[in-house]
């Protein structure tokens, strides 16, 4: 028939490319049995509500209710410990690179290697808290800097600056 349409031609078929993974059986899964089933959405509902109960009391139990008594058995939160900063004298090898430091500033302290060892931070993003006075720079070339670090570290700079030469490095 000249005025019908044409009946729709199918898409070619292109086969798939071929696929070396080897094909394998669907896996059966044994299930629980219902009892288990009811049980364990019972221990869910459980929960859930017992996580209701306690989002609920901590919304309102930050408020003091102004009752010592009832305010006793409330148990405080873990204070954060703060770190404990010691101020150390370290003897920096370089007095002019220490007359680039201002108290504030942040720097590395680095010991130098001897004997083919390589360089090493011995403290890092330490605190200056004093620089020396000009006219106060030892007779070795070195200053004396006092920096503000904690307890661990100093006892490293102690140590590294007893056997070589430390040097800083601005942050």
């Amino acid at each position: 028939m000249p005025g019908s349409p044409s009946p729709a031609v199918p898409a070619p078929v292109v086969p798939a490319p071929a696929c070396d993974v080897p094909h394998f059986s669907p896996l059966h899964v044994r299930g629980a049995s219902p009892r288990l089933r009811r049980a364990l959405r019972r221990r869910r509902r459980t929960l859930a509500a017992g996580l209701a109960v306690a989002a609920a009391t901590l919304a309102l139990g930050g408020r003091e209710s102004g009752d010592p008594a009832a305010d006793a058995g409330a148990v405080p939160a873990p204070a954060a410990r703060p770190v404990e900063l010691v101020s150390a004298p370290v003897r920096i090898a370089d007095a002019r690179a220490v007359r680039l430091l201002e108290p504030g500033d942040r720097v590395d302290v680095v010991a130098a290697g001897e004997h083919g060892e390589r360089a090493r931070v011995v403290a890092a993003d330490a605190r200056v808290a004093q620089v020396p006075e000009a006219a106060e720079e030892g007779l070795d070339g070195g200053a004396l800097v006092v920096l503000e670090v904690t307890r661990s570290v100093s006892t490293a700079l102690v140590g590294a600056g007893a056997g070589t030469p430390l040097a800083v490095t601005l942050r």
